[in-house]
């Protein structure tokens, strides 16, 4: 029973961001509307800031997915669509933020901090490798070792 409760709270959580389009947004143009709802997936909701405008129930979300549909409506390419965005809220607007070089740093991390964990954990395994661990065994005890050995 629990089982089938949690089966359908997954479903109709799922099912979610399907309602942040409301139908009174839907262009007619099939073409439009995907590349309405490409463009929207691209950008970030200032409220939700973790969502999209396309899955965010946020007014200023619907806001912009209405602008976004108008623009493309009256002619405008992807690109000119996205950079009028950009010019009225700034770059955190996008999900997938453009390589400039106020962002290389964002771009850049991941890859240096990659090659220095890489290169640390070479340096680590080339100190450990070659050396013994523990202490060389004494006169005393390598004479106990060589008796026990000779009673097998």
């Amino acid at each position: 029973m629990m089982r089938r409760l949690l089966l359908a709270a997954a479903f109709l959580l799922a099912a979610f961001p399907a309602f942040a389009v409301n139908p009174d947004e839907v262009l007619a143009d099939p073409a439009l509307e995907a590349r309405a709802r490409a463009l929207s997936s691209q950008l970030r909701c200032m409220v939700c800031q973790n969502q999209s405008i396309d899955d965010s129930n946020a007014e200023l979300a619907r806001d912009l997915r209405l602008l976004v549909r108008e623009r493309l409506k009256d002619g405008d390419s992807d690109e000119a669509v996205i950079n009028y965005v950009v010019s009225r809220y700034g770059e955190f607007v996008l999900l997938n933020p453009r390589l400039r070089g106020e962002t290389l740093l964002l771009w850049g991390a991941p890859i240096v901090l990659f090659i220095a964990g890489a290169a640390a954990m070479v340096l680590f395994v080339r100190k450990r490798g070659g050396k013994p661990t523990g202490t060389p065994l004494s006169e005393a005890e390598k004479a106990e070792l060589e008796r026990a050995l000779k009673r097998d």
